[in-house]
């Protein structure tokens, strides 16, 4: 039911693994493998520290992992952004997130810059076989989707979630359909054995040659949803509905990296693979918070100290644990290391390599200054929900102060009695500000009429404004919402633009619909029961803004949730 029964299957053979992991290479030139060795990085969406049974929960099931948790060194002050696409574009750049272009996670403002460079290019370039295998939320049109960013192979949900605007409409976690490659592939099952699935062949696929799978699931991200037999024992203890889902989710999951560690055993890859265990944020759920304050969104320790397991067995010393302030912008530094690639010309990294805290070098460790900060906004401000970190102090949104050594659930405020501390984290705090913040005032425009991405369906998920409608329900509910999208027109001509206001053939609920680009307005009645109006502009070359308005048949103005652009033909 747990998992148990194949946990306690592999017992014997993963003990030798244990073993090996505990035993460091002496020497430091030692670190590869004769072979450059494959990487395995599993990500969560919305399990916090807390939410492991090796982590202290009395109450949720995670055999694999708590094996794992044995068998790899723990990064103990391991720090990530408090939501999903941050934490992303910081893992796959190695620089803060908000100097990516994402501090949100919708509103064009969860779109990775097309100019940076991601983990996916700097192994690709370097011959390894590249695989993404779940959520990745940093842009679902052409340049920004996986298979511009560096990703051979990818099948992926769009959006943030399952069942968010931009996913596959009506997907709800059983039998969904996703993107695989940028097509649409129906799949079977839960989708976290959709996800584990198309991983498993692709390392087979490539378990002959170096391989970087990235294997970032969807749960137990909301809405809470798991299969029944997981998510009854739990429901069956008495816990409510949405907290048996989403520990109901954890524990499948469980299962089913269960089976893909057999399978790396099975195929003799466990020794030349890294496999790395972190997730993305804190708990959504927080039911146990591991003596933490806050969770998913907040700034407290709860909402961005997560998991950080790395396994390498005879490489990493297997069972230690390593309470250095680390972050996920750590990760591509160290894996350029370890990995022996070469590091991307003229990118400017804001993490740097744990190589030597991973292989227990006895060097001086210069202590840092870590900053986190949740904008959630369409325009950042100075100081909203932020934290400055350093191994002793949390000064959070500039005025309340931690002594995180001493009060580890941040319950008492000790700035006015540390008034000097608080001053000198705010002078480092505004130069980061200063630093990150200079392209704050740029868009990351969605590219219309390239030929390697034509037509280009545009959601209102990525809407400029105050609000970007992310939940499908809300669009059947007809929410009163509007915004611009952004966007790049890669060859001047003439464009079709085509409106909807649900995907599935459903009628326009409006009387009139108009079009706006820049200086351009276009109207024209909605018939009675069209689904779609389309229009015909010519566009010139570079930026634009493009605005829909329907007036619906209730008297309110709503934008077009979806809309499809073609390029048409050079101008007449």
């Amino acid at each position: 039911m747990w998992g148990a029964r194949m946990i306690a299957r592999r017992f014997f053979a993963t003990a030798a693994i244990l073993v090996a992991g505990s035993l460091l290479m002496a020497d430091a030139n030692c670190r590869l493998m004769a072979a450059p060795p494959n990487v395995l990085l599993v990500v969560t969406d919305d399990q916090g520290y807390g939410d492991l049974a090796c982590h202290g929960n009395p109450i949720v099931k995670t055999p694999t992992l708590d094996l794992l948790h044995a068998q790899s060194l723990r990064l103990t002050q391991f720090h990530v952004d408090p939501t999903c696409s941050p934490t992303r574009s910081a893992l796959m750049t190695g620089r803060y997130s908000c100097r990516t272009g994402v501090w949100h996670t919708i509103m064009g403002r969860s779109i990775l810059r097309k100019d940076e460079v991601t983990m996916a290019q700097v192994f690709a370039d370097a011959g390894y076989r590249t695989g993404i295998f779940g959520k990745w939320h940093l842009g679902d049109n052409f340049p920004f989707r996986p298979s511009e960013r560096g990703f051979h192979e990818s099948l992926v949900l769009a959006g943030g979630g399952v069942g968010q605007t931009p996913d596959f409409w009506g997907n709800d976690y059983f039998d969904d359909t996703f993107r695989r490659n940028n097509r649409p592939e129906p799949q079977q099952g839960f989708c976290t054995e959709a996800f584990f699935r198309a991983a498993t062949k692709f390392i087979e696929e490539n378990r002959e040659r170096p391989f970087f799978c990235y294997l970032p699931t969807n749960v137990p991200h909301a809405p809470y949803r798991s299969p029944e037999m997981f998510s009854r024992p739990y429901r069956d203890a008495g816990l409510p509905e949405d907290l048996a889902n989403f520990y109901g989710g954890i524990t499948h999951f469980d299962e089913q990296f269960a089976e893909l560690l057999a399978r790396l055993e099975e195929w003799k890859l466990v020794d030349n693979t890294i496999v790395i265990y972190m997730t993305d944020n804190g708990s959504a759920q927080a039911a146990f918070a591991a003596g933490m304050r806050g969770k998913k969104g907040t700034v407290y320790e709860g909402g961005h100290r997560v998991p950080f397991f790395i396994r390498w067995p005879g490489k990493i010393a297997a069972g230690r644990e390593v309470g250095v302030l680390t972050a996920h912008f750590d990760v591509l530094p160290t894996l350029i290391e370890l990995c022996g690639l070469k590091s991307p010309s003229g990118v400017k990294f804001d993490g740097r390599s744990l190589v030597p805290l991973l292989l227990g070098e006895k060097i001086a460790w210069r202590d840092r200054t870590l900053f986190v900060q949740s904008h959630r906004i369409e325009h950042p401000q100075p100081w909203r929900n932020s934290a400055v970190l350093t191994e002793r102090w949390r000064l959070v949104n500039g005025k309340e102060l931690f002594d995180v050594a001493a009060d580890p659930e941040q319950k008492r405020d000790v700035a006015a009695s540390n008034a000097e501390v608080v001053a000198d984290l705010r002078r480092q705090y505004e130069a980061w500000y200063a630093d990150v913040s200079a392209r704050f005032d740029e868009y990351c425009g969605i590219t219309l009429g390239d030929e390697r991405a034509d037509p280009v369906r545009l959601c209102c998920h990525d809407w400029h404004g105050e609000i970007a409608p992310s939940d499908q329900q809300a669009l059947v509910r007809k929410v009163v919402a509007n915004g611009f999208w952004a966007v790049d027109v890669a060859r001047p001509g003439r464009y079709e633009f085509t409106l909807w206001q649900l995907p599935d053939g459903s009628a326009i609920e409006a009387t009139e619909a108009k079009l706006k680009i820049g200086e351009l307005e276009k109207s024209a009645p909605v018939p009675s029961g069209a689904t779609n109006v389309k229009f015909e502009a010519e566009l010139s070359k570079g930026p634009a803004r493009v605005e829909t308005f329907l007036s619906g048949t209730d008297g309110k103005t709503r934008g077009a949730y979806y809309v499809d652009v073609k390029y048409v033909g050079p101008t007449k």
